[in-house]
Formats: C-alpha cells, structure tokens, sequence
C-alpha cells in the first residue's frame, strides 16, 4: 500500500515532498518557513514629530515600512508568517493577559486584508485612530513583550526554519530606572538567542541620538549580525528604515553545503547561493468553478493493451542506441547518473584577465563559508579570498553540486566587501562562482567580412558615447512588465479604484539624449551614410531563382550501397532530415515527417534487401 501512497502523490505538496525527499540529493533541503514579528514602541515619544515639520513621526515611519514588505512579501514569498505587535499601550491584548502589550496580527501569510488594516494607523488621521481604538502609554516591561512574542511562535503548528523579531524604537533606555526589569528583559533576550529566535533592533531617530550602549547592545542577536554589521546610525527617513530591514527580513539560504578540497588533505566549508534568478509572473492557479477551491492534479500510469494501473515496479526505462532498444533497471538508470562526490575540488589558478565576457554560459552563483560543518573554514576562507585579491587571480575548480548531476567546470572570482555610508553591507566578501564552458560548447560562428571604419567616423562615435555615459546599476532598473502585473493585482487584492501605473524606466529618455549630443548625430550619419539614405525607408524584397521551389530540394549524393552501409553501421542518423526525405523518396518509401520515422522506414527498407 505505501508503494501506491507513494506514487499516486498530489502535485502541489510542497513541503511533504521537499521536507522527506531532498535531504537525500544533497541540494537544499526545505526547513519550514520563515517567520517574522515586527515588533511596534507605541509609547508616546514615537508619535512625537521632530523639529522638522515635514518629516513623518517615527511610528508612522515604523507603519508604512512595514506595510511595504507585507506587499512585498505577498510578492515574493506569501507562504511566508508575519506578525505585528505594540507595546507600550494603554489597552492589551494578548493570550498571557500582561498589561500594555497589544497584538494587532499574530503569525500568518501576508494578505490584502491584513495590508488594509496596518494602512488604517498611517498618517495623522491614523494616528488619531490608534489613540482611539488601542491608545498610547508609557509603562511596560520588555521581558513581558519577548515573552508574548516567544509565544506567537510556540502557537505556530507549521514548521519554521527562521524566527525573528524586528524592534522598531526611538527609546535607547526603556529600563533606565528599573534594573529588575532591564536585568529581566536581558535575561529573556538570551533565552530567545538560545531557542533559536534572533532580535533585530530598527532604532529610529531620537532628539540627541540613540546610544546602543545604554541597553540594546546585549539583548540584540550580535552573532547573527556580524557579517551585515547592524549597528548603524539610527533612521530618520523612511528610505533609510526600509534598506536597513530589507537587508535583515530574509534568512540567506544556501542553494547546497559541500566541502571546497584545496588539495588531498586541505578542505573547508562553503555555501553556494543565487543571487540571480529571473523574475516571472507566477502561474494561475486552478479552480473549482462552484466553490473556488484550488484544484489538485494527480497522474497516473496505464497499460495500453489491459487498461489495468501500474506501479513504478511494473515500468522500466530503455535507450535506443545503433536500432537497438537497451532496456536498464532502476538501479542501473541511477548508476548511469552518478558521475563524483559533490563538492568544489581546486584545479589551479589563473590571472583575472584571462576570464573572458564571451565565456559566460548561465548566471553565476556566489560561494560563502560554512562553519557549521569544519570548523576554521571562515578562517582558511578569508586568508583565500585575501590572498586572490591581493596577486588578481581566479581559482579554476570542478563543481558537482550533487550527486546526480555532471560536474562543472568553473572559476571563483574573489569580490571584496563593500559599505555605504549607513555602513549597510552593499556586497558582502566571497567568491562569485562563473560556470566555464567546455569545449563541446564552443560555437564557430561563420562572420561576415569585417568593414573598418575611417579614424574620423571612429573619433565623431568616441564623443557621442562619451555624452550618453551614465552610472549602472542592475538594481535601479525594474521588469516594468512584471511590475504593472504585480500592480494590477494589489488593486484587485485591496479594493483599489484603479491600478497604480509602473514607471518604465527600461524606456530611453530621448529629450535629454538629444539635448545632450546635439548635432553629433547628424554630422555622424553625414560621415557613415550616403546621402540619400532613409532609415524608415522599406527594404525591397529579393526575387526568388527562376529554379523555383524545385531548386530547393536537396541533392541526394549517396548511392543504394552507401545508404545500406550506413544502415549496417547504425550511423543512418547523421544524416540530415532533408537528405533522408529525398532517399525516401528515391526509393518510393512513406516515411512521415519526423526523423525516427524516416530512420525506420530506410532501416526497414534496406534489411528486408
């Protein structure tokens, strides 16, 4: 019965699958969800608006950012648990009954419904709204407030791989003269650390500054933060507030951990991430026309002749090699795919330069150590990564990433950490891994006769690409098409009158560019075209060969024995489908259109002789 339970599973079962399945390939295996509480001062400084009267207060800051990674997250990744709770109210709400605690959301999927209600507190009319439904104080312990929060996990049925809480305060002493309780609210900080629940602080601006010093520096999880340091300057903007929890709200998860062999007794460590992975519009789901309900898809496998189901043992696999059908077992197909240990193994090292534009083949991924498996492999990593920054070279390594897939042939690039000025981590330290081709991938392209240009229209092109130069970035240009997408549905999801319009920053801005060259083009398009040339003007299309389409049918160059040859030797295949439709023809056989068809029909043509 299991073998049938096992065979006849539903599609779309994610997390029974990748939770059993995978761990085995050695690739990502699924842990359960990501989790995050935002965690709200409402105390009365945090409504409070700066000299500045322009700028929003720090609760209203606190709000719109998190409203922007729920939208983001029903995006990205809507399985997705988050929370929003308050503290320091003057009402409470929660399931220990403790005073000034307000749980607004416990932990769920982000939705249009929940997106709504955190938009009800923006703004001075949602200031005025919160006073009026949970009201702001001033008293409360922060040993009370983890303590809710530990229990909004502990609620949780699902599995978690990542839990986390982001508080987001303008107060850099709440327990200035309390030492029970500040001693308390240490105390519970580093039960949460050891259960695995890590504590971000989001400290807003404070008139005379925010010292992490006074309090936060032993309760947030410093550990978790050493390679993103997170203590920056407190945010005043919201721009600042949204980079700074942009960079913390996702767990980096590694696409696979295996050991990097610098020689037969030196290894380390490593994670390999994606950090490119392309955007699409995701799939529709399925419906149930009279209850609207998702629909699931199972397959099945029949016997053509009896009608009766099958069991995976009932099916073999067979590969047809020179006509002849090679039927393999299950363990044999396996076997077949096992090529070497996964893992990266050090081949040399050459100079930078020597990697080459033309030789990209996919995206590259990006290599990072892992102490959890050998220890000192953060240190063995940092002294290699050093060491090729310093000399400007790649080390040239073979790839397997598991065990059933053929290894790569691959160059780490080192790339150094880079800071802005928040001293927010813009690229962190580590290896970009480039996939290299192989030999059997290379291409001759057959290229046209090459024209060379005069040093005049060379130097006139020089200055119109020096006036169109500007500042790239990948990340500053958006899919404007996924983008109106994503825009259109949040207009549906939260009851929008109309759709907000993306901005298509991929358009060129022509105004400017024209602005900019002035008559450089003219003068370039006198010196490269002649004189009557019209860009918009309609090419005349070339007449055809008085041969007519008689001309177009291959020349058949083989003879009745050469073809029976190849037919002996099983080399029939290398011929083209056009060549083996006109031997088909030559010898009055029915073929059909595809090339297994015509092989056949030759093949059986020519064994009957």
């Amino acid at each position: 019965m299991s073998e049938w339970e096992s065979y006849y599973k539903n599609e779309g079962d994610e997390e029974e699958d990748q939770e059993e399945g995978l761990e085995a390939g050695g690739e990502y295996t699924y842990s359960g969800r990501d989790s995050l509480i935002f965690l709200v001062d409402a105390s009365k400084a945090m409504f409070i608006k700066s000299e500045d009267e322009d700028e929003m207060t720090p609760f209203d800051i606190s709000i719109q950012c998190i409203q922007s990674v729920y939208t983001n997250k029903i995006i990205s990744s809507d399985r997705d648990l988050l929370a929003v709770v308050f503290y320091g109210t003057e009402k409470d709400k929660n399931s220990v009954n403790f005073k000034n605690i307000y749980v607004l959301q416990e932990l769920d999927n982000p939705g249009a419904k929940r997106v709504l209600e955190l938009a009800q507190f923006k703004g001075r009319q949602g200031q005025k709204h919160f006073q009026d439904r949970i009201g702001y104080g001033c008293d409360y312990s922060l040993s009370e407030v983890l303590w809710v929060c530990a229990n909004l996990f502990s609620d949780v049925q699902v599995k978690m791989s990542h839990k986390r809480i982001m508080l987001f305060t303008n107060e850099d002493d709440p327990h200035g003269n309390d030492n029970a309780k500040a001693s308390r609210a240490r105390t519970k900080a580093g039960d949460l650390r050891d259960t695995g629940i890590f504590l971000d602080l989001m400290h807003l601006k404070k008139h005379g500054g925010f010292d992490t010093s006074l309090f936060y520096r032993d309760v947030i999880s410093a550990a978790e933060d050493e390679d993103l340091q997170v203590h920056f300057q407190e945010s005043g903007k919201l721009e600042d507030l949204l980079r700074r929890v942009r960079a913390k709200e996702t767990k980096k998860r590694a696409l696979v951990r295996l050991k990097f062999k610098l020689s037969k007794d030196i290894a380390l460590s490593v994670g390999i991430y994606n950090t490119v992975q392309k955007a699409v519009k995701p799939p529709p789901i399925r419906l149930y026309r009279e209850t609207n309900e998702p629909v699931k898809t199972k397959t099945r496998t029949f016997n053509v002749n009896t009608g009766s189901l099958l069991l995976p043992s009932d099916t073999k696999r067979s590969r047809v090699y020179r006509s002849r059908q090679i039927v393999l077992e299950k363990e044999e197909t396996e076997q077949l795919k096992r090529f070497d240990e996964p893992g990266l193994v050090l081949i040399g090292f050459k100079p930078l330069t020597m990697l080459k534009k033309h030789h990209y083949v996919r995206p590259a991924l990006f290599v990072y150590p892992e102490e959890s498996l050998v220890n000192g492999s953060s240190t063995l990593f940092s002294a290699l990564l050093t060491k090729c920054l310093e000399k400007e070279v790649i080390a040239v390594c073979r790839y397997t990433p598991r065990q059933n897939i053929p290894p790569y042939f691959v160059a780490l690039m080192p790339q150094e950490e880079e800071l802005d000025d928040q001293k927010i981590q813009v690229t962190p330290p580590g290896f970009h891994l480039i996939f290299l081709p192989y030999a059997d991938d290379k291409r001759k392209v057959p290229f046209t006769e090459k024209v060379v240009a005069n040093p005049e229209q060379i130097d006139k092109m020089k200055a119109i690409v020096q006036k169109l130069r500007f500042k790239y970035r990948s990340d500053s240009f958006e899919n404007p098409v996924l983008q109106q997408h994503f825009r259109n549905l949040e207009a549906l999801a939260l009851d929008l009158t109309e759709p907000e319009l993306a901005v298509d920053v991929t358009l060129p801005k022509v105004t400017e560019m024209d602005k900019r060259l002035g008559s450089l083009v003219d003068e370039f398009k006198e010196l490269v075209y002649p004189p009557d040339y019209n860009p918009e003007r309609k090419v005349p299309r070339q007449k055809q060969d008085d041969g007519g389409s008689g001309s177009k049918r291959p020349k058949l160059d083989l003879s009745e024995e050469e073809l029976k040859v190849h037919v002996s030797k099983g080399t029939l295949g290398k011929l083209t489908v056009p060549m083996l439709k006109e031997a088909c023809r030559v010898h009055g056989l029915k073929g059909g259109v595809r090339k297994q068809e015509l092989l056949d029909a030759l093949t059986r043509h020519f064994q009957k002789d």
